[in-house]
C-alpha cells in the first residue's frame, strides 16, 4: 500500500492569494497541498489590478514579477482625483512624493497565469483534487467561501446596489503613466493606464455604478456606452473607444468576524471585502500572504503551525490595516454618493485643500503604497 503524503499546509483557494501563499511557504521548505475548484476557462478576464510598492516586493520575491511579459504591466506616475465641482481636484506624482512610481497596473489573467506556472517550478507544492489532513489550512477561497461558513465565522457583508463595469479602452494620445478618477454622485469612474491591446493608449476601466444603470450600459451599444464614457470624463483625455467586451459584477463591503482559529486562517476576500474604488483589494490579500508567511517563518521551533495563539500573531498584524482600509472605502463612497448640496460642496473644497498640503498627501500616498 502506497504511504498517505502528510502536508504541512492546505491552501484552499487556486486564484492570485492562494497561489501567491502556496509559492511563499513552498520557499520556507513546508509541504503545501494546494486546493482549487475548478472554473470553466473564460475567454476574456477584463480585471486589471493596481499593485502597490509592497505588493510588487512580495512578487518578486516569489520571482514571479520578473516573468510578466512587458505588455502586461504599466506603471502610475501620476493620479488626478475629480470631484464633481470644479474645486474638487487633487493630484499625485510619484516626483513629488519621492517614489519611482505610485502603483503598477497588472493584467489580471497573466498574474494568475504566471504565479500558476512559477508554482510549477516549487518542489513543496503538490495540486489536491480534495481536502487532505494539515497542520494549518488557510483559506483564500474568496468571498463566498464555503469552508468559512463549516467553521461557523460569521461573514457580515453589506451590499452598496452597485456593479463595476470593467473594459478595456484605447485613446488617440498616449497616457504617459498617467490615472484618473471621477468621484460623482452616485459613480466612481477610474482610467488605469494600460498597454494592451495598444501600448501606451490604453486604459482599463473600472465604473462603479447602481446596478440599474449598470446593467444599461452593459446592454448599450458601443457607441452609446463610448458616448456615456466621453460625458463621465468631462472629454479630460479625448475620445475613449471600447477594444472588448465589457463585465460587471456587485460591489459590497465584507468583514469576517474572525480570521483565525486553532489549525486554520482566512486570507484575501474570504477575510474582507472593500469597495474596488482605492484598488486595494488584491493589495489587501497580498500583505495577508506576507504576513501569515512571516508569522510562520518566525515562529517558535517547538510551536506547531496551527496553534492558536501563533495564528493571532497573523490576526492581530492584519486587523488594524483591513479595518481602516474598509472603512476608508466604505467613508469615501457614502460621502461622495450624497447628493446634498452643503456637503458637495464641502467634500470639493476639502479635495482642493489637501491638494494645498504636500506633508498630509506624502502621508497617504505612503499608506497606499503600502509603506
Amino acid at each position: 500500500m502506497q504511504e498517505r503524503e502528510v502536508f504541512d499546509v492546505l491552501v484552499r483557494g487556486d486564484g492570485c492569494v492562494g497561489r501567491a501563499l502556496a509559492l511563499a511557504l513552498s520557499a520556507q521548505g513546508l509541504r503545501v497541498a494546494l486546493l482549487g475548484r475548478e472554473q470553466p476557462a473564460r475567454s476574456e478576464d477584463l480585471r486589471t489590478y493596481a499593485l502597490n510598492a509592497s505588493s510588487v516586493a512580495l512578487l518578486r520575491e516569489l520571482r514571479v514579477w520578473e516573468t510578466l511579459p512587458r505588455e502586461a504591466w504599466s506603471p502610475v506616475y501620476e493620479m488626478q482625483i475629480h470631484g464633481d465641482q470644479a474645486a474638487g481636484r487633487l493630484a499625485f506624482s510619484a516626483w513629488q512624493q519621492g517614489v519611482g512610481e505610485l502603483a503598477h497596473i497588472v493584467d489580471a489573467a497573466t498574474l494568475e497565469q504566471q504565479l500558476g506556472a512559477a508554482l510549477s517550478f516549487a518542489p513543496h507544492v503538490r495540486r489536491v483534487s480534495a481536502p487532505v489532513p494539515a497542520a494549518l489550512t488557510a483559506l483564500c477561497e474568496g468571498k463566498e467561501s464555503e469552508a468559512r461558513e463549516a467553521l461557523g465565522v460569521r461573514f457580515e457583508r453589506h451590499g452598496y446596489g452597485q456593479q463595476a463595469i470593467a473594459a478595456r479602452l484605447v485613446v488617440e494620445q498616449p497616457h504617459q503613466g498617467g490615472a484618473r478618477q471621477w468621484f460623482r454622485a452616485p459613480d466612481v469612474l477610474a482610467l488605469l493606464p494600460f498597454e494592451r491591446p495598444q501600448a501606451e493608449c490604453s486604459y482599463g476601466l473600472v465604473w462603479s455604478l447602481p446596478s440599474e444603470r449598470a446593467q444599461e450600459l452593459l446592454a448599450a451599444g458601443p457607441a452609446e456606452f463610448e458616448s456615456a464614457l466621453l460625458q463621465a470624463t468631462e472629454g479630460a483625455v479625448g475620445p475613449l473607444r471600447l477594444a472588448s467586451g465589457r463585465a460587471a459584477w456587485p460591489l459590497s463591503l465584507g468583514r469576517a468576524d474572525r480570521v483565525s482559529g486553532p489549525g486554520w486562517a482566512l486570507l484575501g476576500d474570504a477575510a474582507h471585502v472593500v469597495h474596488p474604488l482605492a484598488g486595494q483589494g488584491l493589495n489587501l490579500g497580498l500583505a495577508d500572504v506576507a504576513a501569515l508567511a512571516q508569522v510562520l517563518r518566525e515562529r517558535e521551533a517547538w510551536r506547531p503551525l496551527g496553534d492558536e495563539r501563533l495564528l493571532r500573531r497573523y490576526e492581530r498584524a492584519r486587523l488594524a490595516p483591513t479595518l481602516a482600509m474598509g472603512e476608508l472605502t466604505d467613508g469615501l463612497l457614502r460621502l461622495f454618493a450624497s447628493e446634498t448640496p452643503g456637503l458637495r460642496e464641502l467634500r470639493n473644497r476639502g479635495m482642493g485643500l489637501l491638494n494645498q498640503l504636500p506633508p498630509l498627501k506624502r502621508w497617504l500616498t505612503a499608506r497606499a503604497l503600502g509603506a
